[in-house]
Parts: structure tokens; C-alpha cells; sequence
């Protein structure tokens, strides 16, 4: 009879082990990924062995309802144990296959920081319906973002960052309804910005920086009502910049040094929300506009290297705080105002103009 009852426990053990386990496919899929990878220091895949990898796979956890993988997190700067016994950071080579296509019911893939990563992002990766984040941030991974990433009609994160991209931003990517962090940093992306990329309602940070985007920057950005954070520095933009860029509630950071922009800067960005502005090395021309007032609070401004002429402007000492200013390289002329800001601002803040006197510079 006891042997009987241990016989039958040992069937029921084992029908729910396998009732809770990852599906076979799911764990072939998740084993030929693994397959294209090289990580030869941390051996961050010595515990993808056994059948169920919902259980102790590092960076793997499935769905505690359908037992389905659900997320992929390895991230070779962690502070995890495996890195801090190490005393290194991860270092993998290889390249993301198309496998990891067949986990149908992923949620994120984030395969960041590992610095030899190559080859493409799988094309594929678009069929899958149930994602949310993909962070591939780090790695060397080349080729073009997926034309029809659109389809991803759930992702709230794209982050494809220091990386080797090339190609355009896709024009299916403005229907990202629930997109909330873009960030194409430090890739070699060309072309325009998608003229319906405010469309993207729900972003709070889009960072551009570091490629070789040209065109205008488009207007429409101005209606993303959430946009707390733009950074388009470091690339070919042209044209003026969109007045109603200041007219935006929330934005906090705007960036668009090292581009082509000319015209003359905005009055609007000096009286808007925003608190940290680069203007820097473009062709802005004309006055800077004397608008400054109560609303007006920098922690830093930046409009060196650029064509500014006239004065500068006196309303500065009425805002309500300027903690970084930077006006050199320019060609103002004048007498600097006395006060507050400039009491507390460098001679390096007003070098390299025409004619500019008073401190910190030398005495009209």
C-alpha cells in the first residue's frame, strides 16, 4: 500500500512540475538564442540548464499564469552578485537570433551593456504582440531599425543606444501610441525626423543625440503634451527652430547643440518651463531677446558659438535664476548689467566677443 501511495505522489509531483514548467518550445527557443551568444567571464548561462526555465535561468521569468517566458533581462553592467565577485563588468559577443522570435508571450528584451553584441536586430521582433520593452542599449548591433517596428503596438521603451545603426528612423514608428522612453543615442541614423512624430502623444523622452539626423525638426513635436525631455543634439538639423517649443507644459530639458539651426533664437524658450537649455554651436543670429523675467529659471543655458549681435540682454537679473550661462563666442557688445546673475558668472560666460566690457571682463 505505501509503496503504492509513494508511486502515485511521484506521478502527481511530476504532472504538476510539468504543468508549471516552461513549454519545451519556449525553452528550444530560449537555447538556440543562447547558442548564437559568447560570454566568456561571468558564465552568466551555467544555470540555463534542466527542463524548466522559469526557474533559476538567470535574467529569464515567465508568466506565473501561462508559465510562458515573459522577460529576458541580462544586463552586462548589474550589480548582481556574479558581476561584484567578479569585480568586472560583462563583456558577450555573438548576435541575437531570430529565435528568440518564437516567445510569443514576451513582454521585455533587454540585452544591454554587453559591448560585443553584433549583427541586426531580428526583424521579427515586430511579430511579437505582447512587448513592452525593447533595451538592446550598448552593443555593437549594426543594420536598420526593423521598417515596420509600428506593429509593436504595446511598446512603451525603445532603446537602442550606443550602438552602430545606420538607415532611417522607420515612419511606422510614430504609431507608437503608448511609447513613453525613445532613445536612438550615438548610432549613425540619418535622414528626417518623421514630420508625424507628434503623433507619439504618450513620450516623455526622445533622445536623438549623436547621429546624423538632418531636415527641420518638426513642428508637430510640439503637440506630444508629455515631452519633458528632447535632446536632438549632435546632428545635421537645419533650419529655425519651432517658436512653439516653448509654448510646451512640461518641457524641462531641451538640447540642440551641434546641429546647423539658424534664424534667430525663439523668445519663447526664454520665458517657457524649460530649465536647462543648449543652443550651442549652431548659426543662431540677431539679438538675444530681452524677455527674461519671474518665469525665467535656468540652471543652465547655453548659447555660445553661435552669431548673437547686440547687447546683452538686461531682463537676465529678473529671473528668478540663472545657475550656469554661457554667451561666449559670439559677437555681442556692451556693457555686461551689474547684479545678480552676473555676479556669481565667470569671465569664461562672455569670452570671446566683440565688445564686451564690465565685469568679470575687463572695465568699459
Amino acid at each position: 500500500m505505501k509503496s503504492v501511495f509513494t508511486i502515485f505522489s511521484v506521478v502527481v509531483f511530476t504532472t504538476v512540475s510539468a504543468v508549471n514548467s516552461c513549454p519545451p518550445s519556449d525553452r528550444a527557443a530560449l537555447l538556440a538564442f543562447k547558442a548564437a551568444l559568447h560570454e566568456p567571464h561571468l558564465g552568466i548561462f551555467n544555470s540555463w540548464t534542466g527542463t524548466d526555465c522559469c526557474h533559476n535561468w538567470y535574467g529569464v521569468s515567465c508568466d506565473q499564469e501561462t508559465h510562458r517566458v515573459a522577460d529576458i533581462n541580462l544586463r552586462g553592467e548589474s550589480e548582481d552578485p556574479i558581476f561584484e565577485r567578479a569585480h568586472r563588468t560583462g563583456f558577450m559577443t555573438g548576435f541575437i537570433s531570430p529565435e528568440i522570435c518564437k516567445l510569443t508571450r514576451l513582454s521585455s528584451l533587454t540585452i544591454a551593456d554587453w559591448k560585443g553584441i553584433t549583427g541586426q536586430i531580428p526583424k521579427c521582433i515586430t511579430t511579437l504582440p505582447f512587448l513592452r520593452i525593447l533595451d538592446l542599449i550598448g552593443n555593437k548591433i549594426s543594420g536598420e531599425i526593423p521598417a515596420d517596428i509600428g506593429r509593436l503596438k504595446r511598446l512603451t521603451v525603445l532603446n537602442v543606444a550606443d550602438n552602430q545603426l545606420t538607415g532611417r528612423i522607420p515612419a511606422s514608428l510614430t504609431g507608437l501610441s503608448n511609447l513613453m522612453h525613445l532613445d536612438l543615442r550615438n548610432n549613425k541614423i540619418s535622414g528626417p525626423i518623421p514630420s508625424r512624430a507628434g503623433d507619439l502623444s504618450m513620450l516623455s523622452r526622445a533622445l536623438l543625440s549623436g547621429n546624423l539626423i538632418s531636415g527641420s525638426i518638426p513642428a508637430s513635436l510640439c503637440r506630444i503634451y508629455r515631452l519633458a525631455d528632447l535632446d536632438l543634439s549632435m546632428n545635421k538639423l537645419s533650419g529655425l527652430i519651432p517658436p512653439c517649443l516653448g509654448k510646451m507644459a512640461v518641457l524641462a530639458t531641451l538640447n540642440l547643440d551641434c546641429n546647423l539651426l539658424m534664424g534667430k533664437i525663439p523668445a519663447t524658450l526664454l520665458t517657457s518651463a524649460v530649465g536647462n537649455l543648449n543652443l550651442s554651436r549652431n548659426a543662431l543670429e540677431g539679438n538675444i531677446p530681452d524677455v527674461f523675467g519671474r518665469s525665467s529659471y535656468f540652471t543652465a543655458i547655453d548659447l555660445s558659438h553661435n552669431k548673437f549681435k547686440g547687447p546683452v540682454p538686461r531682463s537676465l537679473s529678473a529671473a528668478s535664476y540663472i545657475g550656469h550661462l554661457d554667451l561666449s563666442y559670439n559677437h555681442l557688445c556692451g556693457r555686461i548689467p551689474a547684479g545678480e546673475p552676473f555676479n556669481h558668472l565667470e569671465a569664461s560666460s562672455f569670452m570671446y566677443n566683440d565688445c564686451l566690457c564690465g565685469k568679470p571682463l575687463r572695465a568699459c
